[in-house]
């Protein structure tokens, strides 16, 4: 048996981070089903090496390309829900806020009005200022410790290779992404720092401060949110298939990003601060609540 936790995130084909990625993927396919085919994903490595399988599944978690398809998903859930084996987890147990917290921001960041909700005492408040969510967040983390500033892969990651130059310049805040890809959270940096869907994902915090970006925008003039390819600066976040002869349309990659921001948005067990930089979408927001 085996048990695949977020298995939303298995892969299709696609083209990996190096070379010898895909050179490894191909000698996977070619080791398990004897010969290399593009449509096999990782999913089929599962089923081929398990009698039994657990997968914990959650569209709405998926927050790029290479992530496994509706297609593959829906198979393998028409499969176990023909032999009476689907079972749906109808709540959360990691924000303390009411159950309909995940989808209250669902509908909050799609731009639409969200089902009334208990917060409780769960501490949720957008900002219009930056500088204050970052020290109220530094704040946070010395009454509570484990708060953090993540953020939608907005901007650039120029400090990579300029140590010293910020990624993040809003007004006149200056941020840094996470220069520790393993275990950010934990890190001794990271609370200086601003962390990305990559670095936690999976993990649980006391305060999340969520900056959105403009990779994301509200037009009032037909009333949806849309997607700025130019501001969006993950490279496989955005990257077509040419193997799988797919290319993917603003549309289909605004609905990655606005799951990335879904995630983010559901880290914080006892707060979630929220600064967003599209005056539209922060215009929308605040009057949806």
């Amino acid at each position: 048996m085996l048990i695949v936790d977020e298995a939303h995130r298995l892969q299709r084909r696609a083209n990996q981070p190096s070379a010898s990625l895909n050179t490894k993927y191909k000698d996977i396919n070619v080791k398990l089903f004897g010969e290399d085919r593009d449509e096999l994903t990782q999913l089929d490595w599962i089923l081929k090496k398990s009698d039994h399988q657990i997968l914990l599944i959650d569209k709405e978690q998926r927050v790029k390309p290479a992530d496994l398809d509706d297609d593959s998903i829906d198979e393998v859930i028409s499969k176990a829900t023909e032999a009476g084996s689907v079972f749906q987890l109808k709540s959360q147990m990691r924000v303390k806020a009411s159950s309909g917290y995940v989808n209250f921001v669902s509908d909050l960041i799609s731009g639409k009005q969200p089902m009334p909700i208990d917060f409780g005492e769960y501490d949720f408040r957008i900002f219009d200022d930056i500088g204050e969510m970052r020290d109220e967040i530094l704040k946070r983390d010395d009454e509570y410790g484990l708060s953090r500033l993540v953020a939608g892969y907005a901007w650039d990651w120029v400090s990579k290779t300029e140590q010293n130059r910020p990624d993040i310049i809003i007004d006149d805040v200056e941020l840094f992404w996470n220069r520790s890809a393993t275990d950010w959270v934990n890190s001794t940096t990271s609370r200086d720092e601003v962390g990305s869907i990559h670095t936690i994902q999976g993990y649980d915090l006391n305060y999340a401060g969520v900056i959105i970006g403009k990779d994301i925008g509200y037009e009032e003039a037909t009333r949806k949110v849309f997607f700025r390819r130019e501001k969006y600066f993950d490279k496989k976040g955005k990257e077509n298939n040419p193997r799988l002869g797919i290319e993917f349309t603003n549309q289909d990659l605004l609905d990655y990003v606005l799951n990335v921001y879904r995630v983010l948005m559901t880290r914080g067990v006892l707060g979630t601060y929220v600064y967003i930089e599209d005056k539209g979408l922060e215009n929308k927001m605040r009057n949806l609540i």
